[in-house]
């Protein structure tokens, strides 16, 4: 029962994993704001993960910006402009759609209607598959009955 409660504990806090204790601001009310600016934000070394959730030392520095500007009385909006102002548009997990992250966001839908353009042209430039419509001599269907073999 104990290991049960063990690894429940461990499978509850994993998510939290990688926001150190020393990093964690000791005002709840701006460590939860802290945790919410960090999800949104990307770890610009794992690339696929927020800086909440990365153990990256680059991600932990992040965090620790993130809080150096909450300490300073910074809004939200405040936060994220300034470390997009250090990083670019690429540090956000969900960036703007804007001229520099427009194949961002239409890359996947361009590749996706290319590829069905291109297998409805292969598809029309393939000739039909046509069966032959020529029937089998008498030595052919001797042959294939042959190979047959007797009729059960």
């Amino acid at each position: 029962m104990k290991r049960l409660i063990l690894a429940l504990a461990l499978a509850i806090a994993a998510p939290a994993a990688a926001v150190l204790p020393d990093e964690m601001l000791p005002d709840a009310a701006q460590e939860q704001r802290a945790r919410m600016i960090s999800k949104d934000l990307r770890c610009v070394v794992c690339q696929n993960q927020s800086i909440d959730d990365s153990d990256a030392p680059l991600a932990r520095d992040l965090r620790v910006l993130v809080r150096e500007q909450i300490r300073l009385g910074k809004t939200d909006a405040e936060v994220r402009d300034y470390v997009v102002a250090r990083y670019g548009n690429f540090v956000l997990l969900k960036p703007p759609v804007e001229g520099d992250t427009l194949l961002l966001w239409a890359g996947p839908f361009a590749v996706l209607l290319l590829g069905g353009v291109a297998m409805i042209l292969w598809q029309r430039r393939r000739p039909a598959a046509t069966p032959d419509s020529a029937p089998l001599t008498d030595a052919e269907r001797a042959e294939l009955d042959r190979l047959a073999g007797p009729a059960d």
